[in-house]
């Protein structure tokens, strides 16, 4: 399910559902996983655990199948590894 959200320069963007993968490219393509809205940003989780960050909605895109399946692996090689809550 997506909403509308909107920011400062006046556009509105989709947000995704909680849990969705997303890249913020201002962040060298950082995949994250997108938790919700904070004002005009979007918090997002690294997918193996770690800190939020926020990240402008113009600066994040939809994962590519690729990234996606990096994302997922490293996901899973994290929990066998117990790093992830």
């Amino acid at each position: 399910m997506c909403t509308k959200n909107g920011s400062p320069n006046g556009h509105a963007y989709l947000v995704p559902a909680p849990g969705t993968l997303v890249v913020d490219t201002s962040r060298a393509d950082r995949v994250g996983e997108f938790r919700g809205t904070a004002g005009p940003y979007w918090s997002l989780r690294p997918v193996c655990g770690g800190q939020e960050w926020e990240a402008a909605p113009e600066d994040v895109r939809p994962v590519d199948r690729i990234e996606r399946l990096r994302a997922e692996n490293a996901r899973r090689n994290a929990r066998s590894e117990g790093r992830l809550l």
